[in-house]
This record gives structure tokens, C-alpha cells and sequence, in this order.
């Protein structure tokens, strides 16, 4: 896009999607996909300031954070403010890009906070017993089974497994408090029990600041001839030509993916 000199000007970057969830043919939300694109909506020179449009129900907590963390950084090196927009939702790893922003703006539906950490997965030592199958498994390493879907579920497992989730949960609320500072509003046993509100609510709460959509808002911030140039990854040629192409030695991991993705967006009834 040409941009007229003197106008003024708020780069847009959209952060959408499961994060960390990928395969070739299904990129995730990563700092591996997003850093190209936050380094080029930051390079404008003239820029106000720059907008991230999130609709995400989360994931990867690693990934959240790293991508929190270059949002941040660019935000201090080129000295520029950041406006985060919510479309659907922005819950968990979701809400934690959110929080990378000066300024949270929702619609009146959108979904925000999840503040919290969950593993799932499935027990299948019943099942393969009953089909008569033996599991092998030779490991060294007191510890390197914990948590084999094929064998039955042990409480010391579990609790090492909910110790990390506490250390990974505090680092998020200690997060949050930073980013949000004193406009968060309730008790903490509350607002970081993993519940979720919707647009009004949640700016009651502190954890966005007004109810708005990208375009009004900017308009009304930095007047109606503001710039919104969207910062959009190219297209490789081979996904240009053949839409939908499904490899043979992908479909399995696709599937996955997609079942996954699935079930992260049906949980915002989405």
C-alpha cells in the first residue's frame, strides 16, 4: 500500500488462531510465524502506533510468552504504542498476547481471561487390556514414563504434573498484574481462576480497557483519513497454485491438529 506523506498512519497485525498448534500444512501461532510480521508493522517510521487484532483461544504457553515478549520488546525499542483489538476471543495463552498491548479494546461479545494452565489427554490402559494387547516400554530414567496414556494414571505423576502447571500458572498471573498494573479490578481468587467473560463484564473487571471496533476507534483517536495497512504473511507459490493439497505423509498430523484446534475453540462455544 502507498501511503500519502503527512497521513496518519496504524500498521495492523492479526494474531489468529490456536498457538504453538502446527503442521506443515496447518501453521500455528508462533514467534516463528508472527516475528516477521511484528518486525515490519513496528519498522514504520511514521506510525502512531500499531494495532493487533487477536481472536485466539490460546495454547502453548512457551509460544504466548514469546511472542508477549517481541511485542513487548519492539514496542520499547521503536518507542511506539500498542493497541490490542478482540475479536472472538482472546482467552488463555490468547489473552496473554492481549496483555502485550497498552490499550485492550472488545466488542460486547468477545470472549477474554482463562487465565490459567490445562493438560489434557486420554487413558487407554483399560482399553488395551480388554483387546488383549501388552504394552512395551523400556526407558532409562525413574521418571521418563509419567503420564503414559497406555498405563494407569499415578498420583505422584500427577502431582508433579500440577506443580509445573502452579510455576507456569504464577508466571502468567504475575504477568497479568504487570501489564495491567491498577485497572484490574475484583478478587484475584477470581479473576485468575481460569473463568472467562464476555465484552462489558470483562471491562468491569479490568481486564480490557473500553468496548470498540479497530476502525471506529482509530478513526476517532487519529482521525478518518488513518491508515490501517494490514501486515499479512505472503503466500508461497505452491499454496497459491494448489489450494487444499493434502500431502499423504501429513494427513495423520493434520487430523490431529484440527481435532485439537477444535477442541480449544469449542470450549468458548465457538
Amino acid at each position: 500500500m502507498q501511503l500519502l506523506s503527512g497521513t496518519p498512519v496504524v500498521p495492523v497485525v492479526r494474531l489468529a488462531g490456536p498457538i504453538g498448534l502446527s503442521t506443515p500444512l496447518r501453521p500455528g501461532l508462533t514467534l516463528a510465524t508472527s516475528a516477521k510480521l511484528l518486525d515490519r508493522a513496528f519498522a514504520y517510521k511514521r506510525a502512531k502506533a500499531v494495532a493487533l487484532v487477536i481472536n485466539s483461544p490460546g495454547g502453548s504457553p512457551v509460544q504466548s510468552h514469546m511472542i508477549y515478549q517481541r511485542i513487548r520488546m519492539l514496542a520499547e525499542e521503536k518507542k511506539k504504542k500498542v493497541i490490542a483489538f478482540v475479536e472472538d476471543v482472546a482467552a488463555s495463552g490468547g489473552y496473554m498476547l492481549a496483555c502485550a498491548a497498552d490499550e485492550i479494546v472488545i466488542d460486547p461479545s468477545s470472549i477474554v481471561g482463562s487465565i490459567g494452565v490445562i493438560s489434557a489427554s486420554f487413558g487407554f490402559d483399560k482399553t488395551i487390556r480388554k483387546l488383549g494387547i501388552e504394552r512395551r516400554v523400556h526407558t532409562a530414567g525413574e521418571h521418563k514414563m509419567s503420564l503414559d496414556p497406555f498405563q494407569p494414571e499415578k498420583p505422584e505423576d500427577v502431582k508433579r504434573l500440577k506443580a509445573l502447571q502452579k510455576d507456569i500458572h504464577d508466571m502468567f498471573i504475575g504477568l497479568v498484574k504487570k501489564s495491567r498494573g491498577g485497572k484490574l479490578k475484583g478478587p484475584e481468587k477470581t479473576l485468575f481462576s481460569g473463568e472467562f467473560w464476555v465484552g462489558g463484564r470483562a471491562v468491569e473487571l479490568g481486564l480490557a480497557d473500553r468496548l470498540g471496533e479497530i476502525k471506529t476507534v482509530l478513526r476517532q483517536r487519529y482521525g478518518k483519513k488513518v491508515e490501517t495497512p494490514l501486515i499479512a504473511p505472503s503466500s508461497s507459490w505452491f499454496a497459491r497454485k494448489t489450494p487444499g493439497v493434502m500431502l499423504e505423509s501429513d494427513w495423520a498430523g493434520t487430523l490431529i491438529s484440527a481435532v485439537e484446534e477444535r477442541a480449544l475453540w469449542s470450549r468458548y462455544g465457538l
